[in-house]
């Protein structure tokens, strides 16, 4: 891994949906070949935080300041994944200054690391675009996925149920796909990482043969 870090530059990008597995997948391949970690959800999930202990009152001049503070280890908090802030960050996620305030910290991201990779909706598309050696799209059952962020959302809500989570999924699926701007869509030279029925171990299998596919057809054979 060493000589790895030493002689390459290789970013990816890891779009899907909600509770697709883009995030568990992204941070098994980001230990597997210690590349840098950025959720771009979270990032969206800590501005919404921020406005909702803030009486809901957000401008450009608000979110600007918000996305100059962010620092990677504050995006762990387990405040930053309720229902509420779920929903509100789908909500500020259509907004234009939203967007390009966060694409700027992303930017900033992808010139600081040259071993990366980014999850999120838009990074194929749009964030990492042409500079992505691999494009993954991950996709599941919407049943598979409601399961998972069902045992999220219990964590902090007992009173949830599985069809309300299935429900707000669906919706957010839908929001994603058809939001004019930055829209969830899979672009032509992506792999598509199917996780509905795979377990963390297959999934980690999997990815990791991707990557190190995609690394010997640029690289060669490098341990």
């Amino acid at each position: 891994m060493r000589k790895l870090r030493n002689k390459i530059t290789f970013k990816i990008a890891a779009d899907g949906s909600s509770a697709s597995g883009k995030t568990t997948g992204g941070k098994l391949i980001a230990k597997k070949f210690r590349m840098k970690f950025l959720s771009s959800g979270a990032l969206y999930r800590f501005c919404a935080w921020k406005i909702l202990n803030n009486k809901n009152k957000y401008n450009i001049k608000f979110i600007n300041k918000i996305a100059k503070t962010i620092k990677p280890n504050k995006l762990n908090d387990k405040r930053l994944y309720t229902p509420e802030v779920t929903q509100f960050s789908s909500i500020i996620a259509k907004k234009l200054f939203v967007r390009k305030a966060l694409m700027t910290f992303q930017n900033n991201f992808i010139k600081n690391h040259n071993l990366l990779i980014i999850e999120g909706r838009d990074i194929g598309s749009k964030i990492l675009g042409s500079k992505a050696d691999l494009k993954l799209f991950f996709k599941c059952s919407i049943k598979a996925k409601a399961q998972r962020r069902f045992k999220e959302f219990r964590r902090s809500n007992k009173k949830i149920t599985l069809k309300q989570v299935e429900k707000a999924l669906k919706q957010r699926d839908i929001e994603d796909k058809k939001r004019r701007i930055s829209p969830l869509r899979m672009t032509k030279n992506a792999v598509i990482v199917d996780t509905s029925k795979l377990t963390i171990k297959q999934m980690e299998k999997k990815l990791v043969n991707l990557v190190k596919e995609k690394i010997k057809i640029k690289y060669g054979n490098l341990q």
